[in-house]
């Protein structure tokens, strides 16, 4: 498969001195930090449907207005980190997140709840992916995976925290607590980003908003690279959302009976993801991309297998948890890495574009998890999530057979 040319761009600025330490991990803490503000309400959604007087059903538009603000911000805010410089914007949306988490902490009704959430997803989310993007073009690009995966292990850590924060500090302080220690947490990130953060002006010349969103429409039809990348996201993100999607519903029920934060313990297994993040990068670095692939999408298959044996044992169930999220993030890392070798003036497009398959992968494995669920048990979910998970196995094969496993020079590997 040749080489596939994408917009015409200036080159990145990859010959950068090579990034510190404490400036990779205040990329990886402001990621994380930003994504936990997304998940905060999953815990809290009886307090608030008690505080608001909402139904059980009527409650669940606290996620989805924080979900459609996270799809708001990929698709709008994201893109304009090509445009701005950096640092700036960055600057600007973290004030803004941090006004938006006081909105919600202040909220008295229930409209303005689900403004407010909207505005923490929108917000949460561009301030997350930003910083990926950003550190991506901030790096030199031999480090490039390197950082990357750090940060990715900054949303790894911050998603797995999110919950604990949140369930710890509405115990003690109430849910309103929990989004004001997040505004403080912010603010204070935010004092360290104003001065450390390496400013960063755009590349080329400006395009006009409506331009520079229609040129995300161009990446997705013409980056094929992206388009590789973005399906097997989908995919992988399908398989993961239909496995945790549908899990709390066998292990509430006989013979396990578990509590709901028992069933949310399992979720701190993700940590060995983190590790994986990070290593991924390096990997891809090295020019191990299909590699790391190939093993990345193995395994996922592979952990549906104790997965299915979970009503047997719950160590089963340990083992493919420990696989599933393994796989999931090394390949998620190595997805970016190759999507982030294009130049810098498009990584903010190209990481929005690549999320939205993030997006539209884990919203349909939700709604099927939960389906197949209802009609054929958790077999049926593990014989669905294995089979998008073998469809995932089967696109990279198909797309790597031409030149084998190895992977190509930056910039072609797909």
């Amino acid at each position: 498969m040749k080489p596939v040319k994408t917009m015409s761009l200036p080159p990145s600025p990859s010959d950068a001195r090579p990034l510190t330490r404490s400036l990779v991990a205040l990329f990886a803490g402001t990621s994380g930090a930003s994504v936990a503000n997304v998940y905060f309400a999953q815990p809290l959604l009886d307090t608030l449907a008690s505080d608001f007087g909402l139904s059980q059903a009527a409650v669940g538009g606290v996620v989805t207005a924080t979900q459609a603000g996270s799809v708001l911000a990929l698709l709008l805010l994201v893109p304009l980190g090509d445009q701005h410089d950096r640092r700036r914007l960055a600057r600007a949306q973290l004030v803004a997140l941090v006004l938006a988490l006081v909105g919600v902490a202040a909220a008295r009704g229930s409209l303005a709840l689900m403004a407010g959430m909207l505005c923490v997803g929108l917000l949460g989310t561009a301030m997350t992916q930003g910083m990926i993007a950003y550190a991506a073009s901030s790096a030199a690009a031999h480090e490039r995976g390197r950082v990357v995966g750090a940060a990715q292990s900054g949303v790894v850590i911050g998603l797995l925290l999110a919950r604990v924060w949140s369930g710890a500090v509405a115990d003690l302080v109430g849910w309103r607590g929990v989004y004001l220690g997040s505004a403080a947490v912010m603010a204070l990130l935010g004092a360290c980003i104003w001065h450390r953060l390496p400013a960063q002006a755009p590349i080329g010349a400006r395009l006009p908003y409506g331009q520079l969103l229609r040129s995300s429409l161009d990446l997705l039809r013409t980056d094929r690279v992206l388009q590789l990348r973005g399906t097997l996201a989908l995919l992988m993100f399908a398989a993961f959302s239909i496995f945790w999607s549908a899990l709390a519903l066998p292990l509430t029920a006989a013979p396990w009976s578990l509590s709901h934060a028992a069933v949310g313990a399992f979720g701190l297994l993700g940590a060995v993801g983190a590790v994986l993040a990070g290593r991924a990068g390096r990997w891809a670095d090295r020019g191990w991309a299909q590699r790391t692939s190939g093993v990345s999408l193995a395994l996922l298959l592979l952990g549906w297998l104790p997965l299915a044996l979970m009503q047997r044992s719950l160590g089963w169930l340990v083992l493919g948890i420990l696989l599933l999220d393994a796989a999931c993030q090394a390949l998620h890392v190595t997805n970016q890495a190759l999507i982030l070798q294009r130049p810098a003036a498009a990584h903010g497009r190209l990481i929005g574009c690549y999320m939205l398959f993030y997006a539209v992968g884990s919203g349909a494995g939700a709604i099927a998890s939960t389906a197949v669920y209802a009609q054929a048990g958790w077999s049926g979910v593990c014989t669905l999530g294995a089979g998008v998970s073998l469809l995932a196995l089967l696109v990279w094969g198909v797309s790597a057979w031409p030149r084998g496993v190895r992977a190509m020079p930056p910039g072609c590997t797909q």
